[in-house]
């Protein structure tokens, strides 16, 4: 994804994002949320906030951190933690995935919801995310990842030169974020709607 085409691409889906592709996601954010709420971590990262959908779910004592790219997104996670005091959260800034702004092993948790097929350099995204997250802690992923047979195999692949237009990609690769050495598979689930997305838990190792 070039960087233009998501900024413009973010802009003009944040006023309808809640009722569109919010609506879509709400399985893969609901099991990231309730994963991330059962463990003993107390300091959590969000990637990829956007309007900020998830950010009510997260259980009180949890100290919340939320990054986005696009600001026009990051406004309305903003209104939304003001409208419903949640004292959760701790912060949220603009800031590009790929150079993210925190120390090595600072984070419990690190959470990216729909967002590692969107951003450039999605490899580079998730080095980021594996270094700023504790030795021990966990990566929770929800997305969308391509299907190697079948018919919406082939639809993701019509479809997936119009990556720019429609703000992700359809064809994405699972291997591009199995492939940090210092991360292993912790739980891999299919999600619905009619399994097209993906939940999955990586640990950082401890080493």
């Amino acid at each position: 994804m070039e960087l233009n085409a998501i900024k413009s691409s973010y802009a003009r889906w944040a006023p309808i994002y809640d009722k569109t592709f919010g609506k879509i996601t709400n399985a893969g954010r609901r099991a990231a949320v309730d994963y991330i709420n059962a463990q003993d971590g107390e300091s959590l990262l969000e990637v990829g906030v956007g309007t900020g959908l998830a950010l009510p779910l997260y259980r009180k004592g949890l100290n919340v951190t939320g990054v986005d790219f696009s600001d026009e997104m990051l406004s309305k996670a903003k209104l939304r933690v003001a409208e419903e005091n949640l004292q959760q959260i701790n912060e949220l800034r603009q800031m590009d995935a790929r150079d993210l702004d925190f120390p090595d092993n600072h984070f419990d948790m690190v959470a990216a919801m729909h967002i590692i097929s969107v951003v450039p350099e999605p490899e580079r995204v998730m080095a980021q995310m594996a270094r700023v997250c504790k030795p021990g802690g966990k990566i929770v992923l929800t997305n969308h990842f391509a299907r190697e047979t079948g018919l919406l195999a082939r639809a993701e692949q019509v479809i997936a030169p119009f990556a720019n237009q429609l703000g992700w990609h359809s064809d994405f690769d699972i291997q591009t974020v199995l492939g940090q050495p210092d991360l292993s598979v912790v739980q891999r689930q299919e999600l619905p709607p009619l399994g097209m997305m993906t939940f999955l838990v990586l640990e950082k190792n401890k080493g």
